[in-house]
């Protein structure tokens, strides 16, 4: 699915590079690696603070204890993403409210969410999902006219830009109060371990977010606020430097290689090719996701698996019928593109180095198929 191999070949020199400054310095906590990428970033976002942290998942949690939820509060959320952004909700005891999304774009429903909307409800947790920017501006409006607070989990879309009505731009993850964001291997912006960040563009917010990463220290051994352990470590910073300055080129062979995909699979019976809703950069491509209807989706998926191609269902099961996370509240009438889109999706490989030869094998695999 990811060639990291093939992206590493590339820019193994300047990695190298990076990971030996850090290993002659041996500052492998707090480094000036780690300095230096939280600049790199905020610059390259346009926010006001980073603050990096030990992976994706923490920095969810860790963004909903800067905020202040208590046990009880609601959060809605989409039912179509990974576990980990209703994880984190479950663990600080707060209220899960799954919710269902757009079969376009997989993203969370504004209408969705405005039916879940309760006295309980606090916030509310977009998911850019698979790359694509979620409707930003008619959620903070919702969110300003209830008073909620709004944490995007970016964790697939970085470097994304979400286009206002009155044309302006700027990236996700920097629209919300605050959100959180992975720098899993796989990821876009991928280190070589695990790694995360929260962003916001407050002031006090970010004071109180940098205390929580560090168990809640702003001079050693005063802890001031409740914290978790969850650092970035310098390794992973400094290869996280040497890859941002190339995530733009990385998001556009992306969106190159999904448009010879969908250039491939048009007008096909049974495919619905991912769509793009906004500008070409709205979409950085984590995953390509196809919905194949009226056919055997799964058994495609063997297909594809015995000629040795990749291929995986992102996601099998909707959030509100895991066991985890189950409960009597949840109306199955409420979920009916989530319950399709699982029965339907499809994920094909998506990364920086595929060629024409390989997207050229993958498609006709997929159309010998479906023929």
């Amino acid at each position: 699915m990811v060639d990291l191999k093939g992206q590493y070949d590339r820019i193994k020199d300047t990695v190298n590079a990076s990971i030996q400054e850090v290993l002659d310095t041996t500052a492998y906590i707090n480094g000036p690696q780690v300095h230096s990428f939280q600049k790199n970033l905020e610059d390259y976002l346009g926010a006001g603070h980073v603050i990096p942290c030990a992976n994706g998942t923490d920095a969810l949690q860790i963004a909903m204890m800067g905020l202040g939820l208590q046990p009880g509060d609601e959060v809605i959320t989409a039912d179509f993403t990974f576990a980990a952004t209703v994880e984190v909700i479950a663990l600080l005891q707060l209220t899960p409210v799954l919710v269902d999304v757009e079969p376009d774009t997989f993203n969370i429903s504004i209408d969705a969410i405005r039916k879940a909307i309760t006295p309980k409800t606090k916030a509310i947790v977009p998911v850019h999902l698979f790359g694509q920017a979620a409707d930003m501006e008619a959620i903070m409006a919702l969110a300003k006219e209830h008073n909620l607070y709004v944490i995007e989990d970016n964790a697939q879309a970085i470097g994304a830009n979400y286009k206002y009505a009155d044309g302006s731009k700027t990236k996700v993850g920097v629209i919300g109060h605050v959100a959180s964001t992975s720098f899993f291997p796989s990821k876009n912006l991928g280190c070589y371990g695990d790694g995360g960040a929260i962003f916001t563009n407050d002031d006090a917010l970010a004071h109180t977010l940098r205390g929580i990463v560090n168990h809640g220290m702003y001079l050693r051994y005063h802890h001031d606020v409740v914290g978790v352990n969850s650092r970035l470590d310098s390794v992973q910073a400094a290869v996280l430097n040497a890859k941002l300055p190339l995530l733009d080129s990385y998001n556009d062979a992306r969106q190159t290689a999904a448009e010879k995909y969908s250039e491939a699979f048009a007008n096909h019976q049974n495919i619905i090719t991912p769509v793009v809703k906004g500008d070409r950069d709205s979409h950085v491509f984590h995953q390509y996701t196809l919905r194949i209807i009226d056919a055997d989706r799964d058994a495609l998926m063997q297909h594809l698996l015995d000629k040795g191609i990749p291929c995986a269902i992102y996601y099998p099961i909707a959030l509100h019928k895991q066991k985890a996370y189950a409960d009597e509240r949840y109306n199955e009438a409420d979920f009916p593109v989530t319950n399709q889109l699982v029965k339907e999706v499809l994920s094909l490989p998506m990364h920086t180095e595929l060629d024409d030869e390989q997207i050229q094998f993958i498609t006709d695999s997929v159309l010998e198929f479906l023929k």
